[in-house]
């Protein structure tokens, strides 16, 4: 399991610059490859899909995903379906990534079945 998941975010209050080229490449490494660097009105988003067998699978993921980025304080796009869930992360304070985004990820990783 990725070192990320033992960290903690911390706090990002603005004017800290987003994550260059090499250092999101170095923090993709280190996280699953199903994660995919996405640009969404050039804003560059982490976005992983996740499949589930049904509905109730889905919400309780999406449920413990919420629970780790309340005690995080850091909070992802989620959009959820029948069987599926689209978990995005992205530091809304700078318009980009922050190594935030990476650990979140790694700890929304770890809760995956």
């Amino acid at each position: 399991m990725s070192s990320l998941v033992q960290k903690q975010c911390v706090p990002c209050r603005g004017g800290e610059p987003t994550l260059n080229k090499s250092q999101i490449s170095n923090f993709k490494s280190k996280i699953s490859v199903k994660w995919q660097v996405i640009e969404d009105k050039s804003v560059k988003k982490l976005t992983r899909n996740f499949k589930f067998k049904n509905f109730a699978e889905a919400m309780a993921f999406v449920t413990k995903v919420g629970e780790i980025a309340e005690q995080e304080g850091h909070h992802p796009e989620i959009e959820v379906g029948w069987g599926h869930a689209t978990v995005s992360w992205w530091t809304h304070k700078i318009g980009g990534l922050h190594q935030n985004d990476f650990i979140m990820a790694a700890k929304t990783d770890s809760i995956n079945p």
